[in-house]
């Protein structure tokens, strides 16, 4: 559904040791220029009824399902680019972002082949 390259998994361990969290919250919310802007956040591992929980041994990721259409076959990375260094959705569905690299949009018919998955979730 979703892949985590060894980067970032391996800074998601790294922040989970001075953070204390059970699991990061990944999804979508309206907002920026684009229209919509990805939430990634770390949390305790408190599954809403709403949410579809994916195990990744150590920590667990959380996804709300209204999200996952929108995130089914995206990646998550962690780059370093010059002194930023950044948690990364690679996303086929994304087909446009603003300047500021926050704020993304979706090709909403590739969103909506993955509505049917998400409901049988």
């Amino acid at each position: 559904m979703i892949e985590i390259t060894n980067e970032a998994i391996t800074k998601i361990l790294e922040k989970q040791k001075t953070e204390q969290f059970d699991a990061i919250r990944l999804g979508i919310t309206g907002g920026g220029c684009a229209g919509f802007e990805y939430i990634f956040d770390s949390c305790n591992d408190v599954v809403d009824t709403e949410d579809v929980r994916l195990d990744y041994g150590k920590f667990a990721v959380l996804i709300n399902k209204i999200s996952v259409p929108y995130l089914v076959g995206m990646t998550l990375d962690y780059q370093k680019e010059g002194l930023n260094e950044i948690f990364k959705f690679i996303n086929p569905k994304e087909t446009a972002s603003c300047g500021c690299g926050v704020s993304i949009n979706f090709d909403l018919e590739k969103v909506n082949e993955d509505k049917i998955f998400a409901i049988e979730l």
